[in-house]
């Protein structure tokens, strides 16, 4: 069956450069060579995608209307969703509130005071406030405030603060209005305003009615990949309301306080942002895999197709940040942008690890207009691997629930369970079993399956500064290459602590570091062993045969 699938070709790169050969394979072949079709590369799946197929980082970051909708790998529109009232979603929203807050928010009757405007702080409003992660005691007139390398604002096209990443938005509300007299006096203009570049900092504007995102960033990153993170808070925020809620609030009331809404999950965009800031998967608009040898990795995606419900769509199982499993229902595709704010959410509560839990959750590119109802719960109190059932039924949670019994059965079933165990204990792979003595660190995409791999950050990366600072000059070369008006296909960048590569093709993005000792000619040599060396270990590193229902 490999034979079948595996075409022996050479391994050397044409004249000892990186420019595409003659002779471009369509075969799943064996040559790392820009010159493989999209779909032949390392860790491409053999059996279709999982993920909704982006082509490339601008897929990603394209201007799109409110509601999204499902696509498929050639980019058909899905079955559209059904309409849900206001009223299923206001209850899903109240329940979501209790599950994050631990205290029930009754929408409608948010919204009905507040057109009588007889909203009050109330114990309840205080108790939740309370529940902040103390950002609030952070003086914004102090230096200490302004030299954050990022910070992040989001308000209302009324100019009403409803999110800071550093400070208390009260505090923050007449700098906040700045920002909206800037963007209204624009569109006055009929023009728009997208950044302003002064004194090394990037100020970076997303309009996304009725919502303003701004973020003021000292960073290497470009103004594109600034304005893509605002996009996902922006999704972040829809994954708690909805985009049908949110414009339904501020149609009812444009000068509405958000803040009352989304008291409690601060710590859920917080910690979002602080995923961005260190994890190379938002970077690349993919996901990463947890390191696992196929024939565990198969017995636990055939135990998930097995143990199916009707109103399931989605079975996911994770470890820390990582995918271990998908399984989805036919012709149904998630995006890495929704399975990203799964993980945020996973991680960003300990709650989930006591028991069962039932939630309702938005996933915004597949279907903003209303909510999912995801089932999250942890195989074991000693096992970092969570289980997610994603059902569309809402009273449908003891069904799901007997799901996640008929999996751990089959596992055990299966003899799996020590296997997985063995995975979690170096849920990262070190740089040194590729082979390559100068080589520190590397990042590597395969476009068409939405998957990258990459070995754990190591010395002389120990400090978490200098870890940020790695992560940097990816940005660097990520942002070099997807520049929009002069996108780049080969960077070689050469520094006093380290060179690097990148190599952007139709088929793969690769980022590798190294040794400032090295060479340009070392540098392409080791381009050729590495794509080697990930080819051979593709079937641990990726997920290649992804199951459906």
């Amino acid at each position: 069956m490999a034979a079948d699938v595996h075409k022996k070709k050479g391994w050397e790169v044409p004249n000892g450069s990186l420019a595409p050969g003659d002779g471009q394979h369509t075969e799943r072949s064996e040559s790392p060579t820009p010159g493989l079709a999209q779909g032949t590369e390392p860790g491409a799946g053999q059996e279709g995608a999982m993920f909704v197929h982006t082509r490339s980082y601008e897929d990603l970051t394209s201007p799109e209307d409110g509601a999204a909708v499902a696509r498929s790998p050639e980019e058909r529109p899905g079955e559209p969703a059904e309409p849900t009232s206001m009223e299923q979603i206001s209850k899903d929203f109240s329940e979501l509130s209790t599950q994050l807050t631990g205290m029930a928010l009754d929408l409608e009757e948010e919204m009905r005071q507040s057109k009588e405007g007889k909203l009050e702080p109330s114990p309840q409003t205080t108790r939740r406030d309370s529940l902040l992660s103390g950002k609030e005691e952070e003086d914004v007139t102090m230096d200490a405030w302004r030299m954050h390398r990022k910070h992040v604002f989001v308000l209302s096209e009324a100019g009403k603060p409803v999110y800071s990443r550093y400070g208390s938005e009260e505090a923050l509300s007449s700098t906040m209005g700045v920002m909206m007299a800037l963007v209204s006096f624009l569109e006055a203009e009929k023009n728009a305003i997208r950044s302003i570049h002064a004194d090394g900092y990037k100020v970076v504007f997303v309009r996304r009615s009725p919502l303003v995102l701004v973020a003021v960033a000292r960073t290497r990153q470009s103004e594109q990949e600034i304005a893509h993170e605002l996009l996902y808070i922006y999704y972040q925020i829809l994954s708690l309301l909805t985009w049908t809620q949110l414009n339904h609030i501020f149609q009812q009331k444009q000068n509405y306080d958000l803040r009352r809404l989304l008291a409690g999950s601060e710590r859920i965009t917080d910690n979002l942002l602080d995923l961005m800031a260190h994890d190379p998967s938002f970077l690349m608009g993919a996901v990463r895999c947890l390191p696992l040898a196929a024939s565990v990795r198969d017995a636990v995606s055939t135990s998930l197709q097995q143990a199916k419900a009707k109103s399931l769509v989605f079975s996911i199982l994770l470890s820390g940040n990582q995918l271990v499993s998908l399984v989805r229902k036919k012709d149904q595709f998630l995006h890495p942008i929704d399975l990203h704010l799964l993980f945020n959410l996973i991680s960003s509560s300990s709650s989930f690890r006591e028991g069962e839990a039932w939630t309702p959750i938005c996933l915004p590119k597949f279907n903003s207009s209303g909510f999912f109802h995801a089932h999250i719960s942890y195989l074991e109190q000693e096992m970092d691997l969570c289980l997610l059932l994603v059902s569309t039924d809402r009273e449908d949670f003891f069904t799901v629930s007997d799901c996640k019994r008929r999996f751990q059965e089959r596992l055990r079933r299966r003899g799996v369970h020590h296997a997985l165990q063995e995975a979690l204990r170096t849920p990262f792979y070190s740089v040194a079993q590729v082979g390559i003595p100068d080589l520190r660190h590397f990042i590597y995409k395969s476009k068409s399956s939405g998957l990258f791999t990459s070995p754990k950050i190591e010395a002389p990366y120990v400090r978490e500064e200098e870890k940020e600072r790695l992560l940097g000059l990816y940005q660097y070369l990520h942002s070099r290459a997807h520049n929009s008006s002069r996108p780049l296909k080969n960077i070689y960048f050469m520094g006093p602590r380290e060179n690097l590569l990148a190599w952007v093709t139709s088929a793969f993005e690769l980022y590798i570091c190294y040794s400032p000792l090295g060479t340009k000619a070392g540098a392409i040599s080791a381009v050729n062993k590495l794509m080697k060396w990930i080819r051979k270990e593709e079937d641990r590193l990726f997920i290649l045969t992804p199951q459906t229902y």
